[in-house]
């Protein structure tokens, strides 16, 4: 089929990573891409960033992970500084997690509206790291922790 004989009526194809509102192909932010647990854990053995986004209620329910930097999702500036004027490298390898992609795929794709290069976020967040056996704390609210 030529280009001449497309349909015109045939919108483009919608991908899970086209954030809404911006047009598919590449104009606009889009959320960047998921990596596997064992993916993202060796990045971060390599040096990136590792922002965990979830809840300290979420992190005392499900555990922590040892060594990464906890951030309000809905604060951002708060660790990585002003869109404009950011506190780190905007070339600074970052992997977000979450309690799933669905809390982690938003605060990606704000970090990468931000002029952040290289963010990734973990497929299936926290149980997947947890799972794959990468370092993970026990939680921490049993019975009486909310007495």
């Amino acid at each position: 089929m030529t280009t001449s004989e497309t349909a015109p009526d045939t919108a483009p194809e919608t991908t899970s990573e086209t954030v809404p509102g911006t047009a598919p192909g590449g104009s606009g932010p889009t959320t960047p891409p998921t990596q596997d647990a064992r993916t993202a854990g060796a990045r971060v053995a390599d040096g990136a960033l590792l922002v965990d986004v979830r809840s300290a209620r979420g992190r005392a329910a499900t555990g922590d992970i040892p060594g990464a930097t906890l951030a309000d999702r809905d604060d951002l500036d708060a660790l990585f500084g002003p869109a404009d004027a950011p506190a780190i490298s905007l070339d600074t390898p970052v992997v977000v997690v979450c309690g799933s992609i669905d809390g982690s795929g938003p605060v990606a794709a704000a970090l990468r509206a931000r002029g952040f290069t290289d963010v990734t976020h973990v497929d299936g967040g926290f149980p997947a790291w947890r799972d794959a056996g990468l370092p993970a704390t026990a939680p921490s609210d049993g019975p009486a922790a909310g007495a």
